[in-house]
């Protein structure tokens, strides 16, 4: 005999497993943003972003406990930054980014003042193609 009931409405809802991971810590129930990992070959404790999947050896922590985070003593924590939060530009960035743009105006430049001067045949490579973001140059001897 077959079951009227399909593999769902067979199934026990349970409220013991969360969909969230929580953090290990004994007694905290908060949602777990980061994943405690040891090397105990190089006295290292490793604190990263949350991984992918909970693994057996591995803890994961809330922000709380993992802010608050302390080794051994003689082994040293290294904190992985996730990467995923929006990262402010430092003025090294703001700078890289305005020379990139000076840079980009100055082929127009150059190739007008190279026409005006000696006909296109200056010093500087003259540009005869172009494909995406690449250009062809020729070469002053040619």
């Amino acid at each position: 005999m077959e079951s009227r009931r399909g593999p769902l409405k067979s199934a026990v809802p349970s409220n013991v497993v969360s969909p969230v991971r929580r953090c290990s810590r004994t007694a905290c129930g908060r949602p777990a943003v980061a994943t405690l990992t040891y090397v105990y070959a190089d006295s290292t404790a490793v604190l990263g972003p949350l991984a992918t999947y909970a693994e057996p050896h591995c803890y994961d922590l809330c922000a709380e406990h993992s802010e608050r985070l302390t080794a051994p003593r003689g082994w040293e924590v290294v904190r992985l930054s996730d990467g995923s939060g929006p990262a402010r530009p430092s003025g090294d960035d703001l700078e890289a980014l305005a020379n990139a743009v000076r840079e980009a105006a100055r082929p127009q430049e150059r190739a007008a003042q190279a026409g005006g001067k000696t006909g296109g045949r200056g010093g500087d490579p003259v540009e005869v193609g172009r494909r995406g973001h690449l250009r062809v140059l020729r070469s002053p001897d040619s």
